[in-house]
C-alpha cells in the first residue's frame, strides 16, 4: 500500500484527523492488525484451513452484536436468527475438529472479536484514505507481528516463505482491507461484513484444490447452515426516523441524500475531500 499513499502525497496529514479518529486509528490497528492475526494462526494450529474458514464467519456475529451493545446499530428479528444459525453451525465444525476443536474455536472466536471491533473502529475513521488507514495498519501491525515472528520462531523465516507471505499481505490484508475500508465507509461496518462473509466459503474450495483436505459431512451441514444464515442476514433492513449530527470531516463519498454539497462541477464518480454534513432527521431502509 505504501506506493499508493504516497501517491496521494498526505501520508503525513494523520496529525490532522484529530484526536477521536486517533484513537479509533490506534484501536483499528492494535485489534485489527495485532491481535486479530496472532489469535488466526494460533487457531490454524489446532485445525484444519478449511474448518477455520467456515469459523471465520464469526466475524459477521462480533461485528453485529459489537454494534447493538456499543455502536447503536440495529438487529432484528431475522438478524438474530442468523447470528443464532452462525453460532450453531460453528459448534458443528468444532465435533468434527475433534478435542482440540473447542480451543480451536476460542481463539478462532476471539480473532472474530478483535476483528469486529477493528470493523466498527474502521468504519468511524475519517480524515484519511482508505489507502492511507490500509497504510498504517500495515506498517504497525505487520512490523509488530513480524517481531514476533522473529522473537518466537526465527529460524521458521525462509526465502520461499518470506516471498509467499509478502504475496499473501499483499492480496489478503493489502489491497483487501483498502476495498473494505472503502465498503464500511459508505455503507457501514455490518452490511460490508455481511459481504465479506462469502471469503470463508472460498478458503473452503482452496483448501480442498490446494491443500488436499477433504470436506467432512459434518462441514457440508456447517456450510448449508451457514449459508441459509447468511441469507438471513441479508434480509435484515429496518426503517425509522434518525438524526445524523451536523459535521465536517474527509472521507470517499458519492453524491446521495447524505452527501449534497455544492461543488464548482458535480463529480460522477466517489471522490474525497473536506465536506460539511448539515443535521437532517429523516427515515430509509438500512
Amino acid at each position: 500500500m505504501f506506493p499508493f499513499a504516497l501517491r496521494e502525497k498526505k501520508i503525513g496529514e494523520i496529525h490532522r484527523i484529530g484526536k477521536k479518529n486517533l484513537l479509533r486509528l490506534i484501536g483499528a490497528i492494535g485489534f485489527g492488525g495485532i491481535a486479530g492475526p496472532v489469535l488466526l494462526l494460533l487457531g490454524l494450529q489446532k485445525a484444519s484451513a478449511s474448518s477455520v474458514s467456515l469459523w471465520l464467519n464469526l466475524e459477521l456475529v462480533a461485528t453485529a452484536l459489537l454494534g447493538v451493545l456499543f455502536f447503536k446499530d440495529h438487529l432484528g428479528r431475522y438478524g438474530w436468527i442468523g447470528v443464532i444459525g452462525t453460532v450453531a453451525a460453528s459448534l458443528i465444525l468444532t465435533w468434527h475438529e475433534g478435542n482440540i476443536g473447542l480451543l480451536a474455536l476460542v481463539l478462532i472466536g476471539a480473532a472474530c472479536i478483535a476483528w469486529g471491533l477493528d470493523n466498527h473502529l474502521t468504519a468511524l475513521i475519517d480524515g484519511i484514505t482508505p489507502t492511507q488507514s490500509t497504510f498504517w495498519k500495515g506498517l504497525v501491525g505487520r512490523t509488530t507481528n513480524f517481531a514476533f515472528g522473529l522473537l518466537f520462531e526465527p529460524n521458521s523465516i525462509q526465502g520461499n516463505s518470506l516471498f509467499l507471505a509478502l504475496v499473501v499481505g499483499v492480496f489478503a490484508y493489502g489491497i483487501s482491507i483498502t476495498l473494505y475500508i472503502t465498503a464500511a465507509q459508505n455503507i457501514g461496518a455490518t452490511r460490508s461484513q455481511m459481504i465479506f462473509g462469502s471469503a470463508p466459503f472460498w478458503g473452503v474450495i482452496l483448501s480442498f484444490v490446494f491443500l488436499g483436505e477433504q470436506i467432512s459431512h459434518f462441514q457440508i451441514v456447517a456450510i448449508v447452515l451457514l449459508i441459509a444464515s447468511l441469507i438471513t442476514l441479508f434480509l435484515e433492513q429496518h426503517s425509522h426516523p434518525h438524526t445524523h449530527e451536523a459535521i465536517t470531516h474527509k472521507h470517499l463519498h458519492h453524491h446521495d441524500e447524505h452527501h449534497n454539497h455544492p461543488h464548482v462541477e458535480n463529480p460522477s464518480s466517489y471522490h474525497s475531500h473536506w465536506h460539511t454534513h448539515e443535521k437532517i432527521t429523516h427515515s430509509h431502509p438500512h
